[in-house]
């Protein structure tokens, strides 16, 4: 066994990209070698800014010798078939073997391949890997990148190391010969470094200021900062990521303490947190209270010999710049000022911030990010006055009228992760109420998945009126910009599953086909506005907007709200799914009908689950498939044409009769009417006892399941379906079905659908799997 090592030496590697490269470093490699017939006994991958390296351990030193046989064509074709096969198997005629298949003499060619030397196998696995690799982003360089079948990289590749056992495999790559040698640190280390083994690559890069361990370099970053940071008697801000990044544009990382004016800190934290990270890379810190304290850590690529206040003088001096530049858009965002003196002359509000969202276009055939606000402040006040949001609907119409007006600002042009946030900022310091503030502030959240929920009325409200809006407004008709396949270009499944958590974590019992009567008109009008306004520029006379009528049965509200429903029934199943709730109980649901009220619908669903892992459950369920399928073989397959009325003593009505249980709202009154059914009433013969058993089961289990859901007691329901199992099963063992008395056999097929229909008024039982 033998070790081998593979450096390929390059200019800088962006860090975001160095993670994947090692990983598609050690899978294009292992794949080599498979195809081969080699295997290592471990990899291991190393990448620094300016190297990608591999260490493979314990490769045998040559291939084994292996048979292959190929299927040629049977022994009596055209010679033109034959020597085609002779001429890919590299074989003469009397080579071949005859073999009988299926009665048929058929040719077959055996190739024995010889082992090879691993030393062979690498030197034609290096080039291959090299020009295979997936980088993102590649290029050409020098006067070969004149031809697009020159070589391409990350970077400019420089050098490639290839040792086998500390002796170098003779390879070449676009003129790079494979060596023994590469470089060390660019300012500490002077001329090669050479390489005698495996065993020594690690010590001696350290040797010349390299550590190639990615990991190692990010733990000197983390302990380094946190260290920096405590000295001076603050606590660092972790962030991970930060870590990662310092460690693939450091060679020899040195954490370094700076400290930037005190008078920055008048401008939002996260503004200077964000400037100095996203610009600088540098971690920020915060003093004994939590609050943001005016100094950074920095990640040096060098020892300095005067500990590191030159590097740190400049990087003070750089982030002043940046600071000086936010505290800059804070003031003027804010402000009027006087063109003399440049002194403050007045306050510039929200409004009138909000004025240039006129001038944005938000989509061409839904009109500007103005009228998106002024649909959303509409909805957002309805959310209010209907009860749905137990918030102000005069400071929810305010904060929906102004949450979009800092996207026009200068500190969001700049920063536009600080879209909301910054509104929030600038509504505080404006003096409004500290509910439209918040509101403003939050009202995007959540964003995605382990977000914050908002649960202040305000700002709820205003964040379902903004998604609400954008949902409905793009799956209008006149629209039909819904997410396809992987597109989802404006994010409405993300929209989808925040106002799934927002209904769900507030409780909120909202109607989506109320939300699609009373929005989908403003939808509309919008819809009309924008065509309208794309016709007078095309037309400078101006035209008047026609072909606006519906077509169909359905009204425009009605057809809206069908394709929300089913949308959000899928993002449903996404978000209960990664909740652990099985996908095919929300099936069972939604299946019933005429259900859109997201909190009622997820109470059932969760009381199905439960219900159906428990042994009761588990065994209802088989019998309603036992007798659903009963039920389908005599062609009365369809659930919901059953529904049962207690005076026909055990019948069923058709659909469209009224089921009287569900027009008696007072639960004594309903339990009489239960009651007046006596067991096999009207019932042409003498019932079997487990037949009667099941009518009187179902006579009392129906009402108080039906009392159960009108109360939206889903365990109740479950419960008093639970008293079923038992008859059901007796049914099935005492009972015959199929009997050859007609009379029997419809009553009985009878009493089995309306079994499947008390079943069905908690949930279609036949989408559930098992």
């Amino acid at each position: 066994m033998t070790d081998f090592l593979l450096e390929l030496l390059s200019e800088e590697i962006p860090a975001r990209m160095q993670g994947k490269a090692r990983a598609d470093l050690e899978k294009l490699f292992a794949n080599q070698l498979a195809a081969a017939g080699l295997k290592a006994q471990s990899l291991q991958t190393f990448s620094t800014p300016r190297r990608l390296a591999l260490i493979a351990r314990g490769l045998p030193e040559t291939t084994q010798a292996v048979s292959e046989e190929l299927k040629g064509p049977p022994a009596d074709a055209p010679d033109a078939a034959v020597d085609g096969f002779l001429r890919k198997a590299g074989l003469t005629r009397d080579a071949l073997e005859t073999r009988d298949v299926k009665g048929r003499a058929t040719l077959f060619a055996v190739l024995e391949k010889p082992g090879r030397a691993t030393a062979e196998v690498l030197a034609d696995a290096i080039p291959a890997i090299i020009r295979a690799f997936p980088w993102p982003k590649s290029m050409r360089w020098g006067t070969a990148s004149q031809t697009t079948e020159s070589l391409r990289w990350v970077r400019p590749l420089q050098g490639i190391i290839a040792l086998l056992g500390g002796y170098v495999v003779p390879c070449e790559v676009d003129g790079l010969v494979a060596g023994d040698s590469t470089v060390g640190h660019r300012f500490h280390h002077k001329g090669a470094v050479t390489i005698s083994g495996v065993d020594d690559y690690a010590s001696a890069l350290r040797a010349a200021h390299v550590i190639v361990d990615h990991d190692e370099r990010a733990s000197i970053i983390r302990d380094g900062a946190a260290k920096a940071a405590r000295d001076a008697g603050y606590v660092l801000v972790e962030d991970e990521g930060l870590v990662i990044e310092n460690a693939g544009l450091t060679e020899w990382p040195v954490p370094l303490l700076g400290r930037y004016d005190p008078a920055f800190l008048e401008v939002p934290p996260e503004v200077i947190q964000l400037t100095t990270r996203i610009n600088q890379k540098y971690f920020v810190v915060r003093d004994a209270a939590g609050a943001l304290a005016p100094a950074f850590v920095c990640t040096a690529n060098i020892s300095a010999h005067d500990g590191g206040k030159a590097i740190v003088a400049g990087n003070e001096k750089v982030l002043a710049a940046r600071l000086s530049d936010a505290a800059h858009f804070w003031e003027q965002d804010q402000w009027h000022h006087d063109p003399v003196t440049r002194s403050r002359k007045e306050r510039r509000t929200l409004e009138e911030h909000a004025l240039k969202l006129k001038h944005i276009v938000f989509h061409e055939k839904l009109g500007t990010v103005a009228d998106k606000v002024e649909r959303v402040a509409k909805l957002a006040r309805w959310l209010c006055e209907e009860g749905i949001v137990k918030g102000d609907a005069a400071l929810a119409e305010q904060a929906a009228r102004l949450c979009k007006a800092d996207l026009v600002t200068e500190m969001v042009g700049e920063f536009p992760e600080l879209q909301g946030l910054m509104g929030g900022y600038y509504a505080a310091k404006e003096g409004l109420d500290p509910q439209v503030a918040a509101a403003i502030r939050d009202h995007y959240k959540p964003v995605g998945q382990g977000d914050d929920v908002p649960t202040a009325p305000v700002t709820v409200a205003v964040s379902l009126a903004d998604k609400l809006d954008t949902i409905m407004s793009f799956f209008h008709a006149y629209i039909k910009l819904e997410p396809t396949g992987s597109k989802d270009p404006f994010a409405l499944r993300r929209s989808a599953l925040s106002i799934i958590s927002l209904i769900d974590v507030n409780g909120l019992r909202l109607s989506v086909c109320n939300v699609a009567d009373a929005h989908e008109p403003v939808v509309m009008e919008a819809i009309k506005a924008a065509d309208l306004a794309t016709k007078q520029r095309a037309s400078p006379g101006g035209i008047i907007v026609q072909g606006f009528g519906w077509v169909g049965t359905d009204t425009p509200a009605e057809r809206l709200a069908n394709s929300l429903l089913d949308f959000f029934a899928d993002r449903l199943k996404v978000q209960q799914r990664e909740a652990g709730v099985r996908h095919d109980l929300i099936d069972a649901v939604f299946a019933l009908g005429g259900e859109d009220d997201l909190v009622r619908l997820l109470a059932r669903v969760h009381a199905l689950q439960a219900f159906v892992e428990t042994g009761e459950g588990g065994n209802l369920l088989a019998g309603y498939k036992r007798a659903a399928n009963i039920l389908k073989k005599e062609g009365r397959g369809d659930a919901s044409a059953t529904v049962h009325t207690p005076e026909t003593g055990g019948g069923i009505a058709q659909t469209g009769e009224e089921d009287p249980l569900s027009m008696v709202e007072d639960p004594g009154v309903a339990l009489a009417v239960a009651e007046m059914a006596q067991p096999g009433s009207g019932l042409p013969y003498d019932p079997e006892p487990a037949e009667i058993a099941l009518i009187e089961a179902l006579d009392k289990a129906e009402p108080l399941a039906g009392l159960a859901i009108h109360g939206e007691d889903f365990e109740g329901a479950m419960a008093a379906l639970a008293v079923l199992r038992a008859p059901i099963d007796a049914f099935f063992d005492d009972v015959t079905v199929n009997d050859t008395d007609p009379d029997k056999r419809t009553a009985r097929l009878n009493l089995l659908a309306r079994f499947r229909a008390a079943v069905h008024r908690v949930a279609d039982f036949s989408k559930i799997e098992g």
